[in-house]
């Protein structure tokens, strides 16, 4: 695995896949916003000294996750076009659009030489935005797909 003795080689950012609802996407080619989450600071000001004190935290939320992957013609585009589309579609009985309750669970594998080293879970996560790669005559540019997903949690489910 090309590490030295007693020094162990760090992880390349390079081979990972994802699961949505249980069915792996591996052509993704890009994960970005993966956090354990960050909490706001809830302060009070002291006003005999005019001093802050940080007394607890506050909220906790996670940012979105943004996801990128080529876009071939296989079935995942197809299933990443219906899930945007149960999101933002419109109702004609209703007049009333899609929503954020069209939701999916998922997870994302980091592997190191094939074996999986670790992995998150994503709860609930809907569609916020989806575009493509602009199109440009004469570009040699690889067509893109990217998502960016909102979400209820993203834990860290193996070390």
């Amino acid at each position: 695995m090309g590490s030295k003795p007693g020094y162990p080689e760090s992880y390349r950012a390079n081979e990972f896949y994802l699961k949505i609802d249980g069915i792996p996407s591996p052509a993704f080619t890009k994960v970005s916003g993966l956090s354990d989450g960050e909490t706001g600071t809830i302060e009070q000001i002291d006003p005999k000294t005019n001093e802050v004190h940080k007394i607890s935290s506050g909220v906790v939320k996670f940012e979105p996750l943004t996801l990128e992957r080529n876009l071939d013609g296989t079935p995942e585009d197809k299933l990443l076009y219906e899930w945007f589309q149960e999101v933002f579609k419109i109702s004609d009985a209703e007049k009333d659009q899609g929503s954020s309750t069209t939701r999916r669970n998922g997870s994302i594998h980091k592997l190191h030489f094939g074996k999986e080293v670790m992995a998150w879970t994503i709860r609930e996560a809907w569609i916020k935005s989806s575009k493509y790669t602009d199109l440009e005559a004469g570009s040699e540019n690889m067509m893109k797909l990217t998502i960016v997903l909102e979400h209820e949690g993203l834990e860290r489910i193996k070390p």
